[in-house]
């Protein structure tokens, strides 16, 4: 799209939801397959770890190393979490399968002008980090890898003297940030359902226990579904007003967390193309009606 100030620029903006990503996964694949493009992109979570392969155009990565090995002990579980402190193990998942068996464009990615955004939560503050991931010489994986790491069952990741955890702590859905930085016309993926509330925290217990030197992270996890609600509520006067158009799955979607079963993955991915599909005609136009 051309930049100009008389272009209201484009956003897509992505949920993160573990491998509820999948269902994003799929809408991503769609719109690589059809040139469906945006002037930036934002993701937290999971929508950061699948959706930087919609900047480098590696359709189907994502579904494809996950069903690959989600089954592998080595990728993600009970081993890999009691092994590294990882659910989802730092050497393998970062390392051994974006370098070795399913390789992550970075020529690719440094080639495309788009800019992605990506959200993590500074562990001391208690504080969203928005950063603009600039591709393997910033830090590797480091910053995606933060962005995903679940607390409880992750390490904190330290980058640049900053304890880095999930951005889905401070900002689940970072449409506000898109809008204040310029992006004021933005498709949002969600991941979880029509009136879905998000409801306190259950393992608060463990969360204060673990990390009872950082206050501020365990208010803002604290008050995670309050903030979440809010932003569900903000999204909805958007939409209303015609500058977001929200894409969500008609119902929860049929995977865990850290899911085992390929089959799911796949089922889950499969729910994302047929939304896009379904979505995509009114994708187009509201894209296209970008104007003054």
């Amino acid at each position: 799209m051309i930049d100009s100030p008389h272009i209201m620029k484009t956003g897509l903006v992505l949920e993160g939801g573990a491998m509820r990503g999948m269902f994003t996964a799929g809408i991503l694949d769609v719109f690589m397959e059809k040139g469906i493009s945006f002037d930036a992109t934002i993701g937290v979570s999971a929508g950061a770890a699948f959706g930087v392969n919609y900047k480098t155009g590696q359709i189907g990565r994502a579904i494809r190393y996950n069903m690959r090995f989600c089954r592998d002990k080595r990728y993600c579980g009970l081993w890999a979490l009691l092994r590294d402190g990882n659910i989802y193990s730092t050497d393998f998942c970062y390392g051994e399968v974006p370098l070795k068996h399913d390789i992550f464009d970075f020529d690719a990615y440094s080639q495309n002008p788009m800019p992605f955004y990506l959200v993590c939560t500074d562990v001391e503050t208690g504080e969203p980090v928005y950063h603009e991931f600039g591709g393997y010489e910033d830090h590797g994986f480091d910053w995606i890898r933060a962005s995903s790491s679940m607390p409880l069952v992750s390490q904190m990741v330290e980058i640049e003297g900053r304890k880095l955890l999930d951005g889905g702590i401070s900002d689940s859905i970072p449409l506000r940030y898109f809008e204040s930085i310029g992006y004021k016309r933005n498709v949002v993926i969600l991941t979880q359902p029509p009136m879905f509330e998000k409801k306190e925290n259950g393992l608060l217990f463990f969360v204060r226990m673990k990390y009872r030197k950082y206050p501020h992270l365990v208010r803002a996890m604290e008050q995670r579904h309050v903030v979440y609600n809010e932003t569900l509520r903000y999204i909805e006067e958007r939409e209303k007003s015609g500058d977001v158009l929200v894409i969500r799955p008609d119902a929860l979607l049929p995977v865990s967390r850290v899911e085992k079963k390929p089959e799911r993955l796949k089922a889950t991915y499969d729910i994302g193309r047929q939304m896009a599909m379904k979505r995509l005609e009114e994708v187009r136009t509201f894209l296209e009606s970008v104007s003054l």
